[in-house]
């Protein structure tokens, strides 16, 4: 999880599901924060009290400009990119 302009939070989880990252997302993000994402295992953080959008890399959607401002606020290239920082450190 990453927070934009701010704190990181690297884990490594034994599998990829709602069950596990629950409780991580619970501890560790205040609630009616926004969560970024391509991928529906968060799908149901919105009944947890957080605000969810999401990108479809599956249809070529990589960011959004939800508010006509010209800044694409809607991605999750921040998180992308440091796990990409991540693995060049961990596999070099």
């Amino acid at each position: 999880m990453v927070e934009r302009r701010g704190f990181v939070r690297l884990q490594v989880l034994p599998n990829v599901q709602q069950k596990t990252i629950e409780p991580i997302i619970k501890k560790t993000v205040a609630v009616g924060s926004t969560f970024y994402t391509d991928y529906n295992i968060y799908n149901h953080v919105g009944s947890l009290g957080y605000k969810h959008k999401t990108v479809n890399h599956g249809e070529g959607e990589y960011a959004r400009d939800e508010d006509g401002d010209g800044f694409y606020e809607v991605h999750c290239n921040t998180q992308e990119g440091i796990c990409g920082a991540a693995r060049a450190v961990f596999y070099a």
